[in-house]
C-alpha cells in the first residue's frame, strides 16, 4: 500500500491559448444566470454556423504561419530547386483556393470536430446533430468532394452524398466557455498514420532517435510533403496515444510544458525535435521530388503509460486545418 497523497494532475496543461480569433456573428448565444452563476447560452443556430465556416475556411485557406513556412522555402539557399518548385506552386494553388471556389485540396477529407464544453454552458442538448447540420452546409454548397461511404451490408457501400458523418468528440469541462479544433483529414493524412508496440529498452538516446528517422522515413512522398510531424511517445492506451498524436499534429498541444513530472503530465521534447527536424532535412526526400523539405516542423509528445507498454505513434497531417 501507498501513503502518497492524492494530487490531481491535468494530463495536457497547456498555456493560454494565444490563436487568433474573428468574430463571426454575436447572434445566437447570451448570457442567463442559474443558481447565482453566469451561464452561456447557445443556440443550435450557432454552433450550425461556426461549423459551416470552420470547414469553409479550413477547405479554402490556410494560416498565414503556415503560408510563411512554404515562402520561406523559396529565400533559402539550401532548398533545393525542386523544394522551390514545390512551393511556389503550393503558393499558387492557395492564392487560387482563396476565392472560395476551387478548394485547397481535391480531398476535402473527413470532418472532425473536437470540442470541449463548459459547465456553465448550456445549449438544450442536440450539439452533435447541430455541427453536423454546419458540416452538411459547407460540402453540399462548397466545391467539395464526398468522401465518405456508407456500408449496406459487410460488402456493399454507397457514398453518402453529403459527406456526412463527421466525427463529433465533445468533452465536459469547467467554466462557460465553449472551444471547438476542426480537421479535414484526408485520406492520405489518414494512412499516414501509424503504432508501434515497443518496450522500455528503446527510450535511450542512443536508440530513440535513430529509431524515429526511420519510421519517417517510411511516411515517403506520396502525400505531399513538406509535411507536419507528430511523434508521441508513451500513452496509458492505443486509442489515447492516437488522439494525442493528432491534435498534436494540429499543434493544438504547442503550449503544454517541456518537461515532466512526477504526476504524469504531457510534455514536448522541444531538443528532440529540433535534432528530427534537421535529420528529416538530411534524408535528401525533400519536398516530394528531393532536397531538404521534407518536414515543415516535427512535434514530440511524451506521455506517461503502463510499465510494460510503450505505444509510439508517427502521424502525419495535411495542411488544411482550421481552429474556432
Amino acid at each position: 500500500m501507498s501513503n502518497k497523497p492524492f494530487v490531481y494532475q491535468d494530463p495536457f496543461p497547456l498555456k493560454k491559448d494565444d490563436t487568433e480569433y474573428y468574430l463571426l456573428s454575436s447572434d445566437y448565444v447570451s448570457v442567463s444566470e442559474f443558481a447565482g452563476q453566469e451561464v452561456l447560452k447557445v443556440e443550435p443556430q450557432a454552433l450550425t454556423l461556426l461549423a459551416q465556416h470552420a470547414f469553409h475556411d479550413a477547405s479554402f485557406m490556410l494560416r498565414p504561419a503556415h503560408q510563411q513556412q512554404v515562402a520561406d522555402i523559396l529565400s533559402d539557399p539550401e532548398a533545393s530547386e525542386n523544394d522551390k518548385y514545390v512551393a511556389l506552386q503550393f503558393l499558387r494553388n492557395s492564392e487560387i483556393a482563396a476565392k472560395g471556389i476551387l478548394p485547397t485540396c481535391q480531398d476535402t477529407g473527413t470532418a472532425i470536430i473536437t470540442g470541449k464544453k463548459g459547465q456553465r454552458v448550456w445549449t438544450g442538448g442536440g450539439d452533435e446533430a447541430a455541427l453536423a447540420q454546419g458540416v452538411y452546409n459547407t460540402y453540399i454548397q462548397d466545391n467539395l468532394r464526398y468522401s465518405q461511404n456508407a456500408a449496406l451490408d459487410m460488402y456493399k457501400e454507397v457514398n453518402t452524398g453529403t459527406n456526412l458523418p463527421a466525427q463529433i468528440d465533445l468533452y465536459a469541462t469547467d467554466g462557460e466557455e465553449y472551444k471547438f479544433l476542426c480537421i479535414a483529414k484526408g485520406g492520405g493524412s489518414a494512412n499516414k498514420t501509424y503504432l508501434y508496440q515497443e518496450t522500455k529498452a528503446l527510450i535511450t538516446p542512443a536508440k530513440l532517435k535513430d529509431y524515429l528517422v526511420e519510421k519517417m522515413r517510411t511516411l515517403g512522398t506520396a502525400a505531399c510533403p513538406p509535411y507536419h510531424i507528430a511523434f508521441v511517445i508513451g500513452g496509458t492506451s492505443a486509442e489515447s496515444t492516437l488522439k494525442t498524436v493528432k491534435l498534436a499534429s494540429t499543434h493544438y498541444y504547442d503550449g503544454l510544458p517541456t518537461e515532466g513530472n512526477e504526476h504524469g503530465q504531457a510534455f514536448r521534447d522541444v531538443q528532440l525535435e529540433q535534432e528530427l527536424l534537421l535529420a528529416a532535412q538530411e534524408l535528401g526526400l525533400g519536398a516530394q521530388f528531393g532536397g531538404k523539405y521534407f518536414a515543415h516542423d516535427i512535434r514530440v509528445v511524451r506521455l506517461p503509460r503502463p510499465r510494460r507498454l510503450l505505444p509510439d505513434w508517427d502521424g502525419r497531417l495535411l495542411l488544411r486545418r482550421s481552429q474556432h
